[in-house]
């Protein structure tokens, strides 16, 4: 019995330190601070070079004919619930991945895309627009989802999880007026991926162990957006030698938010309604625990003991890692160009970002009237307004206040968002925006005296 608590533990913290290692302890890389993930990255991405657009292109078109296979057809494939999971989608997101593919198909083959050319397909596949999502973002992302999924259950199978969230049970009430269990799903979001969270508050919601209350206030001010996505969107802007001071500043502005949010409408209008009635556990320790340490070591080790080894661990990082790729490059590839195409070629994020521009100059922030374009757009998806940033804006302050917003907005309707609206987490889309707004005040009010500091020299 010994024997095996030891070989537990070891289980628990061998996997959980590599882990964070790789993903959260910011190391200094050819004169850059950056994280290891980012750096594998890099050099893979270097090895494969022109071929990565390539791959972007059969990656997007595999999600948008598979997806509308899959539409049509939702038995196609029964044997392999991971193809099905991973293609399955809603006719609004099939459609969205169809647009992407035609836009990464027009792009990747230059059609109408000479600088003297004008239309339509040419704002499309030109170098600021399509091309910019295309060979700028994708061919980055495509690398960086498949290290992250596949290197992801190093944080999120082996109990850390389990661990931190028995640490954090009796905060989570009186701070974030929230059950503690909820730590698992919050840790969850923070350190893996914020659909993940979703998709646990979800589980847990219709479980009845959250009630309507709670599980809104999981899902939109918890479910966060994950580290890789975070790495992605600073190195958009090429500042990923801020990486320390941006996630520091993220996680801070994200308690803040956390503990504000739920105490304000349209959250604190919510419930404490059960879809299942009588699920919902008591926040003390159980019998024979005296010590939330004691506690959440035994959740961990119990983790670790029903953990079915290597294939596992690969089975959970395919499927990550296939999610990302098929799920979420064509959405970016159809709305970060729509998106670009709007900003260089109309004023409509100029007119949405106007109400912005009072408190942007009293924060005295650089380029406020760039920067007020970037505000709304994030509504619609989370790399938007770094893309309009790198192209755009040319202070990195300025850059910096985009990166960290971007992040800290968290309700983007490509993923997050969709997620929400497609479960039956009591949010609809009007409260979704009005939480948007509030954490996007929150986050200015915050980061922008923040980064007056970080740029002081």
């Amino acid at each position: 019995m010994e024997q095996k608590s030891k070989g537990s533990v070891a289980g628990f913290l061998i996997p959980s330190l590599i882990g964070i290692f790789l993903f959260m302890i910011p190391v200094k890389y050819d004169d850059k601070w950056t994280v290891i993930v980012k750096i594998i990255a890099d050099i893979i991405g270097e090895g494969l070079g022109d071929f990565l657009p390539l791959l972007c292109l059969i990656i997007v078109t595999m999600s948008s004919v598979l997806g509308l296979a899959f539409l049509s057809k939702p038995n196609l494939i029964t044997n392999y619930p991971m193809v099905k999971t991973t293609f399955e989608s809603t006719a609004i997101w099939v459609a969205i991945r169809i647009v992407g593919t035609i836009f990464i198909w027009l792009t990747y083959f230059e059609v109408d895309a000479d600088e003297n050319s004008s239309g339509i397909i040419h704002m499309i596949t030109s170098g600021d627009n399509g091309g910019f999502v295309l060979h700028d973002l994708l061919s980055v992302l495509v690398i960086i989802f498949f290290l992250a999924g596949l290197l992801l259950p190093l944080l999120l199978d082996f109990g850390l999880l389990e661990f931190i969230g028995a640490l954090l049970t009796k905060i989570m009430r009186p701070i974030f007026t929230i059950p503690g269990r909820a730590a698992v799903d919050c840790m969850t979001s923070w350190i893996g991926d914020g659909t993940l969270g979703v998709m646990l508050t979800a589980n847990q919601y219709e479980g009845g162990y959250y009630s309507k209350r709670e599980a809104a206030i999981i899902a939109t001010t918890f479910s966060a957006v994950s580290i890789t996505f975070s790495i992605v969107v600073l190195a958009q802007v090429g500042l990923m030698e801020y990486f320390g001071l941006y996630y520091l500043l993220i996680c801070a502005v994200g308690v803040v938010c956390a503990i504000i949010i739920p105490r304000i409408p349209p959250l604190s209008l919510k419930k404490d309604e059960f879809l299942v009635e009588g699920k919902a556990m008591g926040e003390t320790l159980p019998e024979g625990f005296t010590t939330s340490t004691q506690y959440g070591l035994h959740l961990a080790m119990k983790r670790v003991e029903e953990h079915r080894g290597m294939e596992q661990f690969f089975e959970n990082g395919i499927k990550n890692a296939a999610g990302m790729w098929f799920g979420v490059l064509p959405v970016v590839m159809c709305i970060g160009t729509l998106a670009l195409v709007l900003a260089n070629h109309t004023t409509i994020f100029d007119t949405l970002g106007l109400p912005f521009l009072p408190l942007l100059n009293l924060l005295d922030v650089p380029q406020a009237v760039e920067v007020s374009k970037t505000m709304i757009v994030g509504f619609t998806d989370m790399f938007t307004p770094s893309i309009i940033a790198a192209s755009t804006i040319t202070s990195p302050m300025a850059k910096f206040i985009v990166a960290v917003i971007s992040v800290t907005q968290l309700i983007y309707l490509s993923e997050v968002g969709g997620l929400i609206l497609g479960s039956k987490i009591p949010v609809n889309l009007p409260e979704l925006f009005i939480i948007f707004l509030e954490r996007t005040i929150i986050s200015l009010l915050i980061v922008a005296p923040a980064a007056h500091l970080i740029f002081a020299n």
